[in-house]
């Protein structure tokens, strides 16, 4: 059964650069999922850190670090049914040449050091993610929208 969920998306720096945040905003917002909070942040490697602990002992960890370092991101959390779930398969697999056209990887990325998203990967991550980058907290309303989008 579909429940209400957060999830956090993030606009890596190359998707930042390539000015694709608006496309992927727009179809998080065409999906039917509701934006309730987003920044335009250039993290420290400290913070960064934090965010990708579970990859800290990958060959891969300090280029991922400086890499993601280089430039700003931009922070979204979207709620909506099956937030993380769904919210993945638009974002398409890690490695863009294995994500299906029409995914947003699949779309506008190549190789998997740049592609474009990162999406939370559990409930549970989205989170500890949520609480990292938004520790002032997200902002709750009632979009008019929801009756046309949801079975109420």
């Amino acid at each position: 059964m579909s429940v209400q969920e957060r999830t956090y998306i993030m606009v890596k720096p190359d998707g930042v650069q390539r000015s694709l945040v608006g496309k992927i905003i727009t179809r998080f917002e065409e999906r039917g999922f509701k934006l309730i909070a987003l920044k335009l942040v250039h993290a420290t490697p400290e913070h960064l850190e934090k965010h990708y602990a579970d990859l800290k002992g990958k060959p891969f960890f300090p280029g991922l670090i400086k890499y993601m370092a280089s430039g700003p991101v931009v922070a979204m959390v979207w709620q909506g049914l099956d937030a993380v779930k769904t919210g993945r398969a638009m974002l398409g697999a890690t490695n863009p040449l294995q994500s299906p056209p029409g995914s947003i990887r699949g779309d506008f990325a190549l190789a998997v050091g740049r592609n474009i998203c990162h999406g939370s990967d559990s409930v549970e991550s989205a989170e500890k993610e949520i609480a990292l980058w938004f520790p002032e907290g997200v902002v709750q309303y009632t979009s008019a929208q929801e009756q046309w989008i949801f079975e109420l």
